[in-house]
């Protein structure tokens, strides 16, 4: 079990109509407790998804009940209208469980600027209110109900040796390009832990997981990652062992979303060091990671190391060409201004890459996980509407 792993979470996920193709379109989440702790983030994208609007609003109490997620459609960019179909789905779920609206967030996925079909949204609330358990197939269609263009569900779980665990699931092929959150993630935990704790071991995670995720530069009107404590395991955790374990599962379900993006044949590990900040070491791993051309030669497995010194020059960050290094899967082949080895001496063949920039002008050091840029991302979102 993944998100119902950890004691006192029940899940589901079934097909509500949303999707013409009849597949699992809907999840619902509950937390049924002692505690109702909950922490979110969310796209900094100006143009916000109605249910990103409610969520935001309903976790300033840093309490939630439940989630309900639909697949088919993002409610975003749809108005006035499009906010109320969040309200009415929220208010649905409260009335079957029992509960307040304000408990409730909401997440959605899909076809930007068009309204949901609500009949459909509110009778698989009915239906997921009577299929919620706590069981591995459970975990398995709840992450299911998610999926847009994923092939596959992604799933994480990790325990700690005192007994608490952490669970979750996450979606995401494409617009993956994340300010603070990517797409759709929920995280479970039956640890029992404050709401300032909470929200800070988030933070702390999605800043080295989540937000390092790119792989094509777009940053969705929709992306949130929730995170619901339970407290049904009895065991209350340091801050440090929150996080980490926290991290853990993100960064699971991170590198899973990688290796099932859109067109993907590579995947790229961007590591900085040598940084005079944070905020650059970050800077530099994310322009060479969206640059198009380091992109294109990767997916033709061409340790062309030209086009990376290219793109980390014009990042953002304290820079000296005579000191930059930049190595490929282990080979340095720039330094000190100038080649350092052949280019062939890196093999770029596997699937596996690493590139390593080293500024050497400071400590800090950032990773950034992206991907190659294929025939198929391009014929893939060209062909339907995203």
């Amino acid at each position: 079990m993944t998100i119902t792993g950890p004691q006192g979470f029940r899940a589901a996920g079934v097909a509500a109509g949303i999707k013409a193709s009849g597949a699992l379109d809907l999840t619902l989440v509950v937390n049924d407790g002692p505690l109702d702790v909950a922490a979110g983030v969310f796209t900094r994208n100006v143009i916000k998804a109605a249910p990103v609007l409610w969520s935001q609003e309903v976790l300033k109490q840093r309490r939630l009940k439940a989630v309900v997620l639909n697949s088919g459609g993002a409610n975003a960019a749809t108005g006035p209208g499009g906010f109320q179909d969040t309200h009415a789905t929220a208010e649905k779920v409260a009335e079957v469980l029992g509960t307040g609206a304000i408990e409730v967030a909401v997440c959605s996925t899909g076809l930007i600027g068009e309204r949901l079909p609500m009949a459909a949204v509110l009778s698989g609330v009915d239906t997921a209110a009577k299929a919620l358990e706590a069981s591995p197939q459970a975990s398995l269609n709840a992450a299911t109900g998610v999926m847009t263009t994923d092939t596959k569900p992604k799933q994480a779980y990790a325990k700690h040796e005192s007994g608490w665990s952490v669970g979750g699931f996450a979606k995401g092929a494409g617009m993956l390009a994340p300010n603070l959150a990517t797409m759709l993630s929920v995280l479970t935990t039956d640890a029992v832990v404050s709401q300032d704790v909470l929200d800070r071991a988030l933070r702390a995670a999605t800043e080295v997981t989540y937000d390092r995720l790119d792989v094509d530069g777009g940053t969705s009107t929709n992306d949130t990652v929730l995170v619901l404590a339970s407290g049904a395991s009895g065991a209350e955790p340091s801050e440090a062992e929150l996080t980490e374990v926290l991290t853990t599962v993100a960064l699971d379900l991170v590198l899973q979303l990688r290796a099932d993006s859109e067109g993907a044949t590579k995947d790229v590990d961007v590591v900085v060091r040598g940084a005079v900040t944070k905020e650059d070491a970050v800077a530099v791993a994310r322009v060479v990671a969206e640059d198009n051309l380091v992109k294109t030669a990767l997916f033709g497995s061409d340790p062309n190391w030209g086009r990376i010194a290219m793109a980390l020059g014009r990042a953002p960050a304290t820079i000296d060409p005579e000191k930059v290094a930049i190595a490929i899967n282990g080979v340095t082949l720039f330094a000190h201004g100038t080649t350092a080895e052949d280019r062939s001496a890196a093999d770029l063949s596997g699937r596996a890459i690493e590139i390593v920039i080293d500024l050497g002008v400071g400590d800090h050091t950032a990773t950034v996980y992206t991907t190659d840029l294929s025939h198929g991302y391009v014929e893939e979102n060209s062909a339907y509407s995203s």
